[in-house]
């Protein structure tokens, strides 16, 4: 979010007794989305589980569970499959089958068999399925944007997505390894199509709907109000204008149950000035926002109930930001790389001089030491997103991801409190 600087020179502060100050900015009212004319069937919670989890046991499925962050979710996307040769393939076998569990991180509390045929986070998720059986699960597939544009080409589209069905959706997930009924749908991340492979993206999307409803019978859990299609097709969308303009939203939706926006990464450490990753609103008119993205796609044609608002649980640093009436904020600095989430926030909290600030426009905090500047999100901004997307009509909320959370998983908690959904992750 950009300010002009004769407003970020007037800025004031209140300090509130818990360090937390709020930055009293110049305010006007958020522009809203139209409301759409019919609510969403239900409203969804959609975490990304980070396949790459497993190594070092930083995040593993057990750990939904022990945070309580299943109780939260309608659905989790596994994150990641790929594609190789025009095919959908694991990305990482050793993750997905052949990692050996111990039987304090196996959900079930039995440690795998060394020679057991599934190993790994999939036997985990089955396990998972077990005790929160309407629970979906879908297999998220990433790749590079010419993987997916070669592979929905009209000469590889129909074997391409037969791949990808046979592998996830059937169970054949690789030579002695069958596991039926694992994953609910399939989550496609083609980042981004544009204007020169948008009628096979359109064509890519309608094989998969085609295919995935002829084997509508064998899925074991049908979409909530969609028991025409048993299994849900969902992508991951981009937020910036240039992805949204180039494609007709509407052709999309009739293909797709969920368009998860990524309304995120609006600023990051590829820029040398700091700014919120993820506002909701801006004073300046011209800034691209989460309010501007989704007015955006629903006048390019997507309805309202098929979008998901997507919020990061990561975070973005800078260091050697100078002190300025704007506390840190859109001020000059040098960003830091590496995973950042809310152990981070926590860490930097200690430090001398760090206040937690809050811009009441767009709801989003940050953190300014008077050296680090922290943009991230809390229970607050989230609930102002929720909020949002209730008031909207939208679909449901999209988190990336789920290891980003504090270990009683605080943010997705937030989300749900105000998040009226059907109650699909009740244990068995």
């Amino acid at each position: 979010m950009r300010f002009p600087k004769a407003l970020q020179n007037g800025m004031a502060t209140t300090c509130l007794l818990t360090s937390v100050c709020v930055a009293q900015l110049p305010t006007a009212p958020a522009a809203k989305a139209p409301l759409h004319t019919l609510p969403a069937q239900r409203t969804e919670i959609v975490g990304y589980f980070p396949q790459w989890g497993i190594y070092n046991r930083r995040y593993i499925p057990i750990d939904l569970i022990r945070s309580g962050a299943v109780r939260s979710l309608t659905q989790l996307d596994y994150s990641q499959a790929s594609i190789s040769n025009n095919a959908c393939a694991l990305a990482d076998p050793k993750a997905d089958t052949e990692m050996v569990f111990k039987a304090e991180d196996s959900i079930d509390g039995i440690a795998d068999e060394p020679d057991a045929p599934i190993r790994g986070n999939f036997h985990q998720l089955q396990l998972l399925k077990a005790r929160y059986p309407k629970l979906r699960i879908l297999i998220s597939i990433e790749g590079k944007p010419d993987l997916f544009a070669e592979a929905a080409k009209p000469e590889n589209r129909v074997a391409f997505v037969h791949s990808c069905i046979a592998r996830f959706l059937e169970g054949h997930i690789a030579p002695s390894i069958e596991i039926p009924h694992l994953f609910d749908g399939i989550d496609v991340d083609w980042e981004y199509p544009d204007a020169d492979h948008a009628d096979d993206f359109y064509a890519l999307m309608a094989e998969f709907r085609r295919q995935m409803d002829v084997i509508r019978s064998k899925s074991t859990a049908l979409r909530a109000g969609t028991s025409q299609r048993g299994y849900t097709l969902s992508i991951a969308s981009g937020a910036a204008q240039k992805h949204i303009t180039p494609i007709d939203w509407k052709r999309v939706a009739a293909s797709v149950d969920q368009i998860g926006v990524m309304a995120y990464d609006y600023y990051g450490p590829w820029a040398r000035d700091t700014g919120f990753h993820a506002p909701l609103a801006s004073a300046n008119p011209k800034a691209e926002t989460v309010t501007t993205t989704i007015n955006a796609y629903l006048a390019a044609g997507a309805p309202a109930k098929q979008l998901l608002l997507g919020v990061p649980f990561y975070a973005y640093q800078w260091h050697n930001v100078a002190q300025g009436g704007s506390y840190g904020l859109n001020s000059k600095g040098d960003p830091v790389r590496g995973n950042l989430n809310q152990s981070t926030a926590a860490t930097l909290m200690q430090n001398p001089g760090a206040h937690l600030y809050r811009d009441p426009l767009s709801h989003a905090p940050w953190i300014y030491d008077g050296d680090n500047f922290l943009t991230f999100e809390d229970a607050i901004s989230l609930q102002a997103k929720t909020a949002f997307a209730r008031d909207n009509n939208l679909g449901g909320i999209m988190v990336w991801e789920l290891s980003g959370d504090t270990n009683d998983a605080q943010l997705l908690h937030a989300i749900a409190k105000d998040t009226p959904t059907t109650k699909v992750s009740s244990e068995h």
